[in-house]
């Protein structure tokens, strides 16, 4: 029998660099990063402040362009687009989730959520129903009509998880998205993480908190603007140690 075809690359991007200038320092922020994605990927991008993890999320996200370099996304190059052609690529091939929410404080859960759907031109009672669908999914069924200020924190994420999705994204791209939450609320964001990645949702994730990145399956280091390490996730030694029991690989004899 053949083998089984691959999942498709949802994200290509062929040595991105960036460079930014803070008064007469030239800072280069990305040199030479190549990295694929494939659909259905559960990727954590790690590195310290300064190693370009930041600057690559905000060029996957189409909020930023590289000085030079190649970037597919699902099929499209960016590359050439002008900021009206990436905001368009953003709204519908793009879920965000912030470590900081970037929640509307005087509207509805549900409101929120809708906001995306706004800005695609979505019929109302469509946007209505499939944001409500959305806060469904991730648990969130009776605190749609609350407000930011009414909610936990962990709830607020939840929030922000669902505005991610109400758009059916190619990917969702979390930024520290436990970065403001305890460790007890980070574990439930995480768990919800894990069941849209048993769903089939490609997620890559900046974070510098290893217990966190443990959680995915691929582990991306960056330093110095450049990829140095890109491993599964059982293979790194540092997250092996975080890794929830049932996803460690099997011990050998010979480790045991």
């Amino acid at each position: 029998m053949p083998e089984p075809l691959a999942n498709p690359v949802v994200i290509r991007v062929t040595n991105l660099t960036r460079t930014y200038r803070i008064g007469s320092e030239r800072v280069e922020a990305l040199r030479g990063v190549s990295l694929e994605v494939c659909k259905n990927e559960y990727v954590a991008v790690m590195g310290h402040s300064g190693s370009g993890k930041s600057t690559l999320m905000n060029l996957l996200g189409c909020l930023d362009k590289a000085d030079a370099g190649l970037y597919h996304l699902n099929g499209i190059n960016t590359t050439r687009m002008n900021a009206s052609g990436l905001a368009n690529v953003r709204n519908r091939e793009i879920g965000f989730v912030f470590q900081s929410f970037e929640l509307l404080p005087r509207v509805s859960a549900l409101k929120n959520v809708e906001l995306p759907l706004i800005y695609s031109k979505v019929p109302f009672w469509s946007r209505r129903k499939l944001a409500q669908q959305a806060l469904q999914r991730v648990g969130l069924a009776d605190r749609m009509h609350h407000k930011p200020n009414q909610l936990s924190g962990g709830e607020k994420q939840r929030v922000a998880v669902a505005r991610a999705l109400v758009g059916a994204p190619s990917i969702l791209l979390a930024d520290e998205p436990t970065g403001n939450l305890d460790s007890k609320t980070s574990e439930s964001i995480m768990q919800l993480f894990e069941q849209l990645y048993a769903e089939g949702q490609t997620i890559i994730m900046v974070t510098h908190e290893v217990d966190i990145a443990a959680h995915a399956r691929r582990i991306v280091r960056m330093r110095d603007g450049q990829i140095y390490s890109d491993l599964p996730a059982e293979q790194d030694p540092d997250c092996l140690r975080f890794k929830p029991a049932e996803l460690r690989p099997e011990q050998t004899e010979q480790s045991s």
